[in-house]
């Protein structure tokens, strides 16, 4: 229940450990009987800041053993100001309420300040578009940012207002969608077409041994490799009515994993990169003298790799209730589309 604290403070929640408590320790008692409110660390935070009490005195140590009949009182503070500062960033809004927000990000803009981008990034223009609905996350008022899209990737993004919402679509990224309604697809545009129309790629990921700031498909049983998944299937081919012909092709990927540049480098594994790619398809760049004009002049000076997050599905944090969101391609892939459509079929 909650109880007023003293005043001028926050409010507590006050709780009474029954006998079956004993010899369970204090943080994980909590983060049961506190039904997901708050994460197990924001709890540990909690009891460490001397937020949390047992029979009146602050706890202290999340390992405390729990003795049974113990009152427990957790005061939360206010959420403390967001670092980064807010910025007037314009976002295109596909459904926002107080757990959650969904954007269509688009491509050149930053998820998450750091080195290079401490400001003009997506985390800037939430603090400042959402303002005092952000509750805290973990203790500060800031977007938790559950998933991220590369730089120059568009599309669907899904960002935490709460504690509880952050922690749950959280679990749901994690598992990548195992036990829940989490579904990922994203189109891409890439050189040529695979042999096979439909397939998985199954192939372990790691940091590249040439270059530590790219990804590339590494021996399973290394160190550092994480288990990668991308289903593909080929939506349509331009230049060609078959994958030995085609010049490129617009693939849908879906992922059952969700690694960094896991897409651009499982397709450019398969001798498939993306058009654009400046990390993964820079070899593929002269492929573009095979395309007859416009699409040669388009595909050569895309300015990005092509990829676009166009359908995203999670279930509500709060509600239980699927949320489905679909966006069409950005209009730079939309008229390279256009241009390859218009290429000669051999």
């Amino acid at each position: 229940m909650s109880v007023p604290d003293s005043e001028g403070a926050a409010p507590r929640k006050a709780l009474v450990t029954p006998p079956e408590a004993a010899g369970q320790r204090l943080d994980q008692w909590l983060a049961a009987a506190l039904e997901g409110e708050l994460s197990r660390s924001r709890i540990q935070a909690l009891i460490r800041g001397g937020h949390v009490t047992v029979s009146g005195r602050p706890a202290h140590e999340p390992k405390r053993k729990l003795a049974g009949g113990e009152t427990v009182a957790v005061t939360v503070p206010e959420a403390e100001p967001a670092e980064p500062q807010g910025e007037a960033i314009p976002l295109d809004i596909l459904y926002e309420d107080s757990h959650l927000i969904v954007i269509d990000k688009p491509a050149g803009l930053v998820v998450h300040p750091g080195a290079g981008n401490w400001t003009g990034t997506l985390v800037n223009a939430l603090i400042a578009h959402c303002g005092d609905t952000l509750s805290g996350i973990g203790g500060v008022k800031r977007p938790g940012i559950v998933h991220r899209l590369d730089k120059e990737t568009s599309g669907v993004m899904v960002v935490a207002k709460t504690d509880q919402a952050h922690r749950a679509l959280a679990d749901a990224f994690a598992d990548h969608g195992a036990s829940g309604s989490l579904e990922r697809a994203y189109s891409a545009l890439v050189w040529g077409a695979p042999e096979r129309m439909n397939a998985t790629i199954d192939a372990a990921l790691g940091r590249s041994t040439r270059d530590r700031t790219r990804r590339a498909v590494v021996n399973a049983g290394r160190e550092d490799a994480r288990h990668a998944v991308t289903r593909y299937s080929v939506s349509e081919m331009f230049g060609g009515a078959s994958p030995e012909g085609a010049l490129a092709a617009l693939v849908d990927c879906r992922l059952e994993t969700g690694r960094t540049h896991q897409i651009r480098v499982h397709m450019a594994h398969i001798g498939h990169p993306l058009i654009g790619d400046p990390e993964y398809g820079l070899a593929f760049r002269t492929k573009a003298n095979r395309l007859a004009e416009p699409a040669r002049s388009i595909a050569a000076a895309f300015p990005r790799q092509a990829l676009h997050a166009r359908l995203l599905a999670f279930e509500h944090p709060a509600t239980g209730e699927t949320m489905r969101f679909e966006t069409a391609l950005p209009a730079d892939m939309a008229g390279l589309v256009r241009a390859l459509r218009d290429l000669p079929r051999s």
